[in-house]
């Protein structure tokens, strides 16, 4: 397979001023590593105490009363379970004002587990599906929530925006439009989500080679639920920069091959994939293959809230099966669609941490 080098670079402005620098988190006398975060979708990011929240301030009616209730929601059977349920509750988040807020709340937790750089998620279409609000004022929301949270917190914020795999091209165009519209202020990447299997990369070609033209990444789902087949067509036919999960690739020893030697960064989620049952036991999950491959792999939660898991456990579950702390920050430093400028900041960062002593205060 050959898949085209891709022709854009994310030489993105940060949008305000520079972040100010993040002093060391201990524990004990050991910093926290830092970490980079490029998977997380701000609506499934929203702890149960919050959405009830924000539901009640909206006048909604979730399906679920109390935090404990909503636990109890979670509980998936499967992927479909889950996309169902996502739906369902992330609903409650209307407004402009919401937004801001879930970008700030999110950054804050993230920060609080060493995170120095987030990419969140956000799926545009879904929030103006309700009628609420408009395609400016969701990109707005969020855009103001990310520029606020890397000022006062410190932690860099950009954000990409899915398309849902269920939607059709109009709406993939219009999303793919306003990501290049709010690129200047923080809008990086334009991705795919929801269910794989029988909505294949292909029809939403237009969409990404829009967003490309326009200086914005290409980020789809792509090998979460489905085989190489969709991993391959995020690579040729979306020109993906990077992969979100991939894990799937590993069916096709010649795909992962191809994968090592182009780069091509994929976010594993590990709680994510056991909890969607994507993977059956964490035992069987196909990191470690990968990294045997030398494909480079960044750690992320996905939907830390739905799925009761923070960026602290997801770590400590991929270190299990080999990830180290210091190759997932480099590999989410590579993955990043960030300016130079904080590439170069996030890489300095790296090289100061003392990830020896840190891994020596973990075993």
């Amino acid at each position: 397979m050959t898949v085209p080098a891709p022709t854009v670079r994310h030489d993105q402005a940060a949008p305000g001023r520079a972040p100010r620098a993040l002093p060391p988190r201990a524990r004990g006398a050991v910093a926290v590593p830092p970490k980079i975060e490029l998977h997380v979708h701000l609506e499934g990011a929203v702890r149960p105490a919050q959405l009830l929240e924000l539901a009640s301030r909206n006048g909604l009616r979730l399906p679920a009363s109390s935090p404990g209730e909503l636990a109890e929601l979670y509980r998936f059977r499967d992927f479909e379970d889950f996309v169902r349920v996502w739906l369902m509750t992330t609903g409650a988040i209307r407004t402009e004002a919401d937004f801001r807020q879930i970008v700030f709340s999110y950054a804050e937790e993230a920060a609080s587990h060493g995170a120095v750089y987030v990419e969140a998620i956000v799926t545009p279409a879904e929030r103006v599906a309700g009628g609420d609000c408009s395609w400016d004022e969701v990109f707005s929301g969020f855009c103001d929530g990310a520029a606020e949270a890397t000022e006062r917190l410190g932690v860099t914020v950009r954000l990409t925006v899915d398309v849902p795999r269920t939607a059709n091209l109009a709406v993939a165009m219009t999303t793919a439009h306003f990501a290049v519209k709010y690129r200047p202020r923080g809008v990086v990447g334009l991705g795919l989500g929801g269910p794989e299997d029988g909505f294949p990369p292909e029809p939403f070609a237009p969409a990404f080679r829009l967003a490309r033209e326009g200086g914005v990444g290409s980020v789809p789902h792509a090998g979460e639920t489905a085989g190489p087949a969709s991993v391959r067509g995020a690579l040729e036919s979306l020109g993906a920069d990077r992969l979100r999960h991939g894990i799937r690739a590993v069916e096709d020893p010649g795909l992962v091959r191809e994968l090592a030697a182009r780069g091509v960064v994929c976010d594993v989620c590990p709680t994510s994939n056991l909890r969607t049952g994507a993977v059956t036991s964490l035992e069987e999950h196909p990191l470690a293959r990968m990294l045997d491959a030398g494909v480079p792999c960044s750690i992320s939660t996905d939907d830390p809230a739905l799925f009761g898991t923070d960026l602290s456990t997801e770590h400590r579950l991929a270190a299990t099966l080999g990830a180290s702390a210091e190759g997932a920050y480099r590999a989410g430093v590579r993955g990043a669609l960030c300016d130079e400028a904080t590439r170069a900041r996030l890489e300095q960062i790296g090289r100061e941490f003392c990830w020896e002593a840190a891994g020596a205060a973990a075993e």
